[in-house]
């Protein structure tokens, strides 16, 4: 669970500096297990306002601050209009997170019908199917709550008006930040349980992802609690209370980690076993592809949740066009495989031209029936023997020895051509997958599809023209730290439009050497020299947006776009340049700004 008391305590923390003594000017609820409340901010912060969104989905609760709108339904549900009758224009006094739980508390002061000033609870549960948003009095009864839990849904704890409020049972687990190191050796060390999961079994709010993290941290390379001696327990638990006094002292460095193009975790906390930071640069761990860090806790839940939901929708989308790419992939690549298998077959056809040589020069005195021919290699001065046919003569033993080479060579001619043409196939190919993984709307998959039509592979008529309906797909646009704007090619059309008509002659082009991947174009403005930062910001994600991007280091070519030429009847994409520079890098682009357009 991504949502765990950590992240909780990371939203508490910047909710509390902008929304503490902020007033609720607007309450709306979109869904029906979600709310926003629009606060205007106190003075002291300039004349602003922040819209709080807390959702109380089974699938993805989140408590989140966004710039972003949603809609306000015409008629407002009850729960809402609770709301707006007891805090509308209330002010926010405090906001807790109670024994570092999934749980955070926001009190809420207001006038009563009589004028007089009074305080309310909105509590929000974050924790999975069971999250919930209740509403309750200072004295802890439930006013009213976005989810009814009567006793007939639960037989630990009703949820509903007029009933206490109580907190979800604690499972025994201890509040990490009031652990110490006799506890954690002690107690949590010498449970019989692989090290990560004693110590999320042993304290409320850590999550798996961050047990993996402490333990990574500590440099600790053990499984289980039982290969541990007494200084890899202190070691972890220097570890353990390390983050945790991070998070007293508000020390947060959200992130996210990607998987390919993929998010694959967010926490509120830097990811170490994902990555690490030299030289205030993130360098990705093994098998990720990149790091990305935030400053708020809100943006990064944000991010990761649109991105994951990108990723899906993507996926479910273009499971077709996946299955067929996939299936040209594997055929083609089988198809490769047996050429070169041919071809290496044909490396002994020098070797019967030289035995036809041989036997011509060497065979004059031949015995009829003889079996082999020992000579001089007059190529290398070595001795050697020759097999031959005892049926033949020796001038019928080098006629059959000169057919065989001549009929390898012309093997050897023809696979050499068309195991080009089937590997130029392939890496096109791979070129498709690699953009059915980047594609992040309907028209790079609508431009795929057209591409493959285009090829061969998929039945279908030509280009669509209805132009109008169409989205355009656009490629991704980046600014490198020395403010040049960078653009990658997200397929094939793209990748030829940015770079022979998007780009300038003189702007510059990077693309992995030999292997598939998009095209990476940055506009110069004219400037004779970039900065060196610039040409490896350009270079990481020339190599991110490849299809080695799971190496720890990949080939980067780059040259001016002038250099490039599109050979004819090539497949998109498809470019040659004889004059480039090359560098080495790593395929990470954390830091670098995306421009989301």
């Amino acid at each position: 669970m991504a949502m765990d008391g950590i992240t909780i305590a990371g939203i508490v923390k910047e909710l509390k500096t902008r929304l503490e003594g902020g007033r609720i000017y607007k309450i709306y609820q979109p869904e029906d297990d979600e709310i926003c409340l629009v606060i205007k901010n106190r003075t002291d912060r300039g004349n602003t306002s922040d819209k709080l969104v807390i959702s109380a989905n089974a699938g993805i609760p989140m408590v989140y601050i966004s710039d972003r709108n949603k809609d306000n339904p015409a008629v407002a549900p009850n729960f809402c209009m609770l709301l707006r009758k007891h805090i509308g224009n209330g002010r926010i006094t405090d906001i807790k997170q109670p024994d570092f739980e999934r749980i955070i508390e926001f009190y809420i002061e207001h006038l009563d019908e009589m004028g007089d000033v009074c305080t309310k609870k909105l509590i929000v549960e974050i924790m999975g199917k069971h999250s919930n948003i209740i509403f309750a009095d200072k004295d802890n009864i439930i006013i009213d709550s976005i989810k009814h839990i009567s006793h007939a849904v639960s037989s630990v704890r009703e949820v509903l008006p007029g009933r206490e409020y109580v907190y979800p049972p604690a499972k025994e687990k201890l509040n990490p930040l009031e652990s110490d190191v006799n506890y954690f050796v002690n107690h949590v060390m010498e449970k019989p349980e692989r090290i990560d999961k004693a110590i999320y079994m042993s304290y409320s709010g850590i999550s798996p992802l961050m047990a993996n993290e402490i333990l990574f941290r500590s440099g600790v390379n053990k499984n289980n609690t039982e290969e541990l001696d007494l200084t890899e327990k202190d070691k972890i638990y220097t570890a353990f209370k390390s983050m945790f006094e991070d998070i007293e002292k508000g020390n947060f460095s959200p992130c996210i980690a990607y998987d390919g193009y993929e998010p694959k975790e967010f926490s509120a906390m830097l990811l170490s076993s994902f990555g690490n930071v030299h030289n205030d640069v993130i360098i990705p761990a093994k098998g990720i592809a990149g790091l990305k860090t935030y400053t708020s806790i809100s943006e990064t839940i944000f991010d990761y949740y649109a991105k994951k939901s990108v990723s899906s929708r993507m996926k479910q989308h273009s499971t077709d066009l996946r299955k067929i790419v996939a299936n040209a992939i594997e055929r083609t690549a089988k198809k490769y495989d047996l050429q070169i298998a041919q071809l290496k077959d044909t490396e002994k056809r020098d070797k019967y031209k030289v035995y036809g040589e041989l036997i011509t020069a060497y065979g004059y005195n031949l015995k009829d029936g003889s079996k082999e021919l020992e000579c001089d290699n007059y190529y290398t001065g070595e001795k050697i023997t020759i097999p031959l046919k005892p049926d033949k003569n020796a001038m019928d033993n080098a006629k059959d020895y000169f057919e065989r080479y001549n009929k390898l060579k012309r093997t050897y001619e023809a696979l050499t051509t068309l195991t080009k043409e089937t590997k130029d196939e392939l890496n096109y190919l791979i070129s498709v997958k690699n953009a059915l993984d980047i594609a992040n709307m309907e028209g790079d998959l609508k431009q795929i599809k057209q591409e493959l039509i285009q090829s061969g592979y998929v039945k279908g008529k030509g280009q669509n023209k209805d132009k109008k309906n169409q989205v355009k797909s656009k490629p991704l646009h980046y600014i490198s730290s020395d403010g040049f704007d960078i653009y990658v090619g997200k397929n094939n059309f793209q990748n030829e439009e940015l770079s022979f008509q998007m780009a300038d002659p003189k702007d510059m082009w990077f693309h992995a050497k030999t292997v598939p991947g998009s095209h990476v174009i940055v506009k110069t403005r004219g400037e004779e020299e970039l900065p060196d930062s610039t040409y490896e910001e350009a270079a990481r994600l020339a190599a991110f947006y490849s299809s080695s991007r799971d190496n720890g280091k990949v080939e980067i070519d780059y040259t001016e776009r002038k250099n490039l030429k599109k050979p004819p009847k090539s497949n998109p994409g498809y470019v040659i340049y004889h004059t480039n520079y090359s560098m080495t890098i790593e395929p990470y682009i954390g830091g670098i700004k995306e421009v989301v357009e």
